[in-house]
């Protein structure tokens, strides 16, 4: 169970890194007399074209990995 929850931390902690990185959150912060308000924000737009360019790629990257075992698999068909 300890194992569980470290590592759904450390899932937690890794996708917190990269929306930070890839701009998906922002922070805003303001102040009256005696009290303080802090605003996070996701921005979906953002998040919705990473993720359309990130399955791009990884089709591509499967399309180049049939390409270059079509050849073997047609000489092994022979």
């Amino acid at each position: 169970m300890r194992r569980m929850l470290l590592g759904l931390a450390l899932i937690v902690a890794v996708v917190a890194g990269l929306g930070f990185y890839m701009g998906w959150f922002h922070f805003s912060s303001s102040s009256d007399n005696n009290s303080a308000h802090v605003t996070m924000s996701l921005d979906k737009e953002q998040v919705q074209k990473d993720t359309d360019k990130a399955v791009d790629k990884v089709q591509d990257l499967g399309q180049q990995a049939k390409d270059e075992v079509a050849p073997t698999t047609q000489k092994a068909q022979e």
